[in-house]
């Protein structure tokens, strides 16, 4: 088993006053040559969006995008037609494909909005831009992992063009968990959302990032009232 430690206080910082983000892979301004992605991985942003601001129309292409709220809500408008708002509970995704024009901005004029932007690379280029989101409230399983993302149409939760699973553990108890690798070959990449986490003997804090590679499944003991988030993606170099 191969593992990388990112520290939550190692991340890239900018704080552009309307917007507060940190960058766990390198982004705009923040470019590190050893934080370029993990695997398919390739942005793993955490931002806090200041009241009725926002992100103004802009482009992305081949790229798969999953925004993640974590509080407050969060307006989102494209070319593809959808005018739809995210909240905490959400997950939303867009292929980007052939290309997309969206915003982003905070509904709300009393509160800020936080969420996870996360871009993974695509398996298939070019294709026909699609945009999907859904409540995981009829997903979640207290004090256990449960899938939000895959690659199967058919699956729990929303999927993308690449061999991706995501899951999330929202624990309120002491908790040991395992979980296996869906893909031969893919590695795990653990985010850590609220308190405090072990896996495979490495403590991990709030906002702490862990990749695991190499190994087929790991092992989470989870705090009371903890939140992480796993990524198992391709690895590539």
């Amino acid at each position: 088993m191969k593992t990388i430690l990112h520290k939550a206080d190692t991340r890239g910082h900018a704080n552009h006053g309307w917007l507060n983000s940190y960058h766990t892979f390198s982004f705009a301004n923040y470019q590190d040559a050893e934080r370029m992605n993990f695997g398919a991985l390739r942005v793993l942003n955490d931002d806090t969006v200041t009241e009725g601001r926002g992100f103004g129309t802009h482009p992305h292409k081949n790229m798969e995008i999953i925004s993640i709220p974590l509080m407050g809500d969060l307006k989102h408008q494209d070319n593809m037609g959808n005018s739809t708002v995210i909240k905490e509970g959400d997950i939303q995704v867009m292929s980007a494909g052939t290309g997309v024009m969206h915003s982003e901005h905070n509904k709300n004029l009393d509160k800020a909005v936080q969420f996870l932007q996360i871009w993974i690379i695509p398996n298939t280029e070019n294709v026909n831009p699609r945009y999907d989101q859904i409540s995981t409230s009829e997903l979640h399983k207290p004090n256990k992992l449960y899938q939000i993302l895959s690659p199967n149409k058919e699956d729990a939760g929303v999927w993308i063009y690449q061999d991706v699973w995501f899951n999330l553990g929202d624990f309120t108890n002491d908790t040991t968990t395992t979980y296996t690798i869906n893909k031969k070959g893919n590695g795990i990449y653990a985010f850590v959302l609220e308190g405090d986490i072990e896996i495979e003997n490495q403590q991990l804090n709030k906002r702490d990032g862990f990749g695991l590679w190499e190994t087929d499944s790991i092992t989470i003991n989870a705090s009371k009232n903890s939140k992480i988030l796993l990524m198992e993606v391709p690895m590539f170099f």
